[in-house]
């Protein structure tokens, strides 16, 4: 494992500063970080270097950092709360996945407490039981798990969602590669049945992202995250239409900033930096980067972590 420069990290971390100071911003919320058991990292970060099928390219991820040390560069970033992004990819994953997010949420205070779900027998009892624990985000991978959110074994489990509220950080788009049931299609049936399903879009929906735009201007409680739009990384194969940018800049209250930090093939300030060059306000920044979340989780903004 490569160990990264003292300097690098201080160089990086005034990036991130310099972008918060410069946004009136005293803080970030990040909703898009995976943290996971270690195993499962290891096997993500595997597939990751393999350039697998899901990834089709060269991938090298920024931060290889044990545990704890990356909780510490997010905190040095002045990142106040972020997630613990797990995703199952077979049935018999997810109540284990979500045993251990309870566990990481409870003795790291700034992770708001995750869950996810797959279409198997038992869901609806596994998801309500990490709804009556305390969990606030759910995330739900179509394209890693491969199923239609319309599989009638989730009617339970999207029904709780629905009622109780809780964000489902949904990757739904087609990138980095399609698969059977991402796009824009499944997405518009699935709110066609829970209109208040709190759906947020990952990665903008790339790169079907005027579709996904439309599901937000058509849904008012769906939401989007930046996560990996507009970096360079990005755009050389999936470029945001800059005909859009207004549909984003009207939809400012609904859009949530995410990183997929540690998993990411350039810097995070990289990815705060990309969203000041669309020049759409430091107002908009701020809503992005803080204060959409904070409303959305109820994170007080009085309150130091």
């Amino acid at each position: 494992m490569a160990v990264r420069d003292p300097g690098e990290d201080d160089a990086e971390r005034e990036r991130v500063h310099a972008f918060t100071r410069a946004a009136g911003l005293t803080a970030l919320i990040d909703v898009h970080t995976h943290f996971m058991p270690e195993r499962v990292m290891a096997k993500v970060r595997a597939y990751f270097d393999a350039a697998g099928p899901l990834i089709g390219r060269e991938w090298p991820i920024a931060y290889r950092e044990d545990e704890e040390t990356r909780k510490a560069i997010l905190r040095g970033f002045g990142v106040r709360a972020f997630t613990s992004m797990i995703y199952p990819h077979k049935p018999g994953m997810a109540a284990w996945l979500n045993a251990w997010a309870a566990g990481f949420a409870d003795r790291v205070p700034d992770c708001l407490h995750t869950a996810t779900l797959y279409p198997e027998p038992g869901v609806t009892g596994y998801v309500r039981e990490a709804l009556e624990s305390g969990a606030r985000v759910f995330k739900a991978h179509l394209q890693v798990g491969d199923y239609d959110p319309a599989d009638p074994l989730l009617d339970g489990a999207w029904g709780l969602l629905e009622d109780s509220g809780t964000p489902v950080v949904t990757h739904c788009g087609s990138g980095p590669a399609p698969g059977a049931f991402t796009g824009p299609g499944p997405m518009r049936a699935l709110l066609a049945r829970y209109p208040r399903l709190p759906v947020i879009v990952a990665h903008l929906g790339m790169p079907e992202y005027a579709d996904f735009l439309a599901l937000a201007e058509r849904y008012e409680h769906v939401r989007l995250d930046t996560t990996m739009a507009f970096t360079d990384f990005a755009e050389r194969s999936a470029p945001f239409p800059r005909d859009a940018l207004p549909r984003l800049a009207a939809l400012g209250d609904r859009v949530l900033f995410g990183s997929d930090f540690p998993n990411i093939p350039y810097p995070y300030a990289h990815a705060l930096e990309t969203l000041t060059r669309l020049d759409l306000g430091d107002a908009w920044l701020r809503a992005v980067c803080h204060d959409n979340a904070a409303r959305l989780f109820g994170i007080d903004a009085t309150t130091e972590d």
